[in-house]
Formats: C-alpha cells, sequence, structure tokens
C-alpha cells in the first residue's frame, strides 16, 4: 500500500469513534502527476473527519500534500464520503 494512503488511513482512524468502519483507497487518476485517495467513514463519524468548515478534512489534504512533497511530489486529492 502507498505510504500517502497508510498515511490518510492513520489520520482519519486516530478521529473516528468506528475504527473498522474506514476505508482508504488509492484510485488511478486520468490526469498525469495526481493521486486520487477515497477515504470512507461510518455516517456518524463523517462529522469528526470533514470538521466545522471543513478545516479537520483541509488539515489532513494539507498533511498528506506536504508529506508527498517530500517523497514522490505528487498532487494529491482526497475525497471524503460516508456510507
Amino acid at each position: 500500500m502507498n505510504d500517502l494512503v497508510t498515511l490518510t488511513e492513520e489520520i482519519v482512524k486516530s478521529l473516528v469513534v468506528d475504527v473498522d468502519g474506514v476505508s482508504v483507497k488509492e484510485f488511478p487518476s486520468e490526469e498525469e502527476n495526481v493521486m486520487l485517495i477515497q477515504v470512507m467513514v461510518n455516517e456518524d463519524d463523517i462529522g469528526r473527519v470533514i470538521g466545522k468548515d471543513g478545516k479537520i478534512a483541509n488539515a489532513i489534504r494539507t498533511l498528506v500534500q506536504a508529506s508527498s512533497a517530500l517523497s514522490d511530489n505528487k498532487y494529491v486529492k482526497i475525497d471524503i464520503d460516508k456510507f
């Protein structure tokens, strides 16, 4: 599994109540040098991951993007959804 996917998963799991309900997957992107990561969490945990005005979600994106800049320097898009 990709390091950025693992990092994203660890961050999200530290925020939620239902740890087993977290799914983080990488999807191929049509754009070159872009990585797409999809985060799925339990409906009850979506607010914890997105945060007020999306601040937590943006913080997660910032951390993962900074980590990407240190390694393969790809642009990372993170999509957060509930199931």
